[in-house]
């Protein structure tokens, strides 16, 4: 088995899965089932992340000691299960992980269940998420050097492991993720709000594991997969501040309680930062990354005989304002053939945001998340440009709050939506993405898939 030396908040990548020719065969025709086409390209990326792939290779050996397994996240099910049938049957193994409602995957038979899965809510935590994380603390007491902690983290966890700060209520942290939620912030901007406003988060947790081993295996979320912003970082150095944080909520006009901005002008709510004596000899291991989903997909459109182009997995930025840039990427390609030679795909990833508007009274809030706002933008700049057919959607299966994992966007997309009655001005305005495209039964809906890469985006060009 392999057992990868210690690294002091170190990530390594496990190589990209490779994913056969024959799988590719098996795709739709992409020029008379582009849905279809575009719909196996995400189900390829999402069978790419499944934590099952990935995870062999980063186990370390059992300890000599007992092995205790901690773990948040919306892949937390999944890897749970992954581990219970990696690791050693002899050997000692048990737990607890919190994933989000509905996300805890069958249990394949014959499976012996060692570890607890709990579930909790996502985007905004809840009193469940609340016990788990009291809970996932208090197991870290009277752990020994002899101990071994694995803890499985994936995207979602920052919302799923809550444990607020001293004075800070679970009211206060709710109303204050929604705040963050809805005012645009990045993902690297929330976490750095987040760690500070927790008693788990930012390395804390590596912290109360001490003197045992932390070997960390996450699933990236994020752009630039970096340990420190997936799930808000519970396992590794935090080189954000509380100054950060305060200048954050400054920015977007986000109100905390008067003690918790004392406290974090007091710089009382700092987190472990990187040299902390508390992650000595700990490991965080990259099991599965969106590069690699997205190429997961690039391969199998080349084999089905289609050139694939990979943009980037870390495009950030307003969520309709991105599409509008894939849109004129995709106009540029299908009328003068620039910067690529159509018939092709273009891929892309990342984590764009959503600032929701304010609405005029009486005005029901619009249903949706980051694909679906993507595709409006893009439906909108597109104009029903003629042989462009697209696809967005979140690899966890679920676009925002919604039962949608995305949409689809096609050539004569403006031109439906005309006849039924509705204008893309209208669910802009009211970021109402999940209405427009439910009214033309062009979303993508795939349930949990019990991984999470982030944005998955695919323009076909003919």
């Amino acid at each position: 088995m392999h057992n990868p030396q210690p690294a002091q908040a170190a990530a390594s990548a496990a190589p990209p899965q490779s994913t056969s020719a024959a799988a590719a065969t098996a795709l739709p025709d992409f020029r008379s089932e582009p849905h279809a086409f575009l719909r196996a390209l995400f189900e390829t990326a999402v069978r790419s992340a499944q934590p099952l792939h990935g995870m062999r290779e980063w186990l370390p050996a059992p300890p000599k000691g007992r092995t205790l397994v901690l773990g948040a996240g919306k892949a937390g099910g999944a890897m749970a299960q992954a581990l219970e049938a990696l690791w050693p049957l002899d050997a000692p193994l048990s737990g607890l992980v919190v994933t989000r409602y509905g996300h805890v995957p069958p249990r394949p038979a014959h499976l012996p269940e060692r570890i607890e899965v709990v579930e909790a809510a996502h985007p905004v935590p809840d009193a469940a998420g609340l016990a788990a994380a009291e809970r996932i603390l208090a197991l870290t007491q009277g752990l020994t050097e002899d101990d071994l902690v694995l803890c499985l983290i994936s995207g979602g966890g920052s919302s799923l492991l809550t444990l607020p700060c001293d004075g800070l209520t679970l009211q206060d942290k709710q109303r204050i993720n929604r705040d963050l939620l809805d005012s645009g912030a990045h993902i690297g901007e929330m976490n750095c709000v987040r760690k500070h406003l927790s008693r788990i988060k930012g390395g804390r947790l590596a912290a109360a594991c001490a003197p045992a081993r932390v070997v960390t295996l996450t699933i990236s979320d994020v752009p630039g997969d970096d340990p420190s912003v997936i799930a808000s970082g519970p396992t590794v150095p935090d080189a954000t501040t509380c100054a950060d944080a305060l200048e954050i909520l400054a920015r977007y006009g986000i109100d905390v309680p008067p003690a918790i901005r004392a406290a974090l002008e007091a710089g009382t709510l700092e987190t472990p930062k990187p040299g902390d004596a508390c992650f000595e000899g700990h490991a965080v291991h990259l099991i599965a990354t969106p590069w690699q989903a997205l190429q997961a997909a690039a391969e199998v459109a080349r084999a089905a005989g289609l050139a694939a182009h990979v943009l980037s997995d870390e495009i950030e930025g307003e969520s309709r304002e991105v599409g509008k840039v894939h849109a004129a990427l995709a106009r540029a390609v299908a009328r003068r053939g620039q910067p690529f030679v159509a018939p092709c795909v273009v891929l892309s990833g990342g984590e764009t945001t959503v600032t929701v508007r304010p609405r005029a009274a009486g005005v029901a809030r619009g249903r949706g998340g980051r694909a679906g706002e993507f595709c409006l933008g893009l439906a909108n700049a597109l104009q029903d440009e003629a042989a462009v057919w697209a696809l967005a959607a979140d690899t966890d299966g679920i676009d925002g709050s919604e039962e949608n994992a995305g949409a689809f966007v096609c050539p004569d997309t403006l031109a439906r939506a005309g006849a039924a009655g509705l204008r893309i001005d209208d669910h802009l305005a009211r970021n109402d993405a999940w209405g427009f495209f439910a009214g033309l039964d062009d979303l993508l809906v795939t349930g949990p898939t019990h991984t999470n890469v982030n944005d998955f985006r695919a323009l076909l060009i003919l």
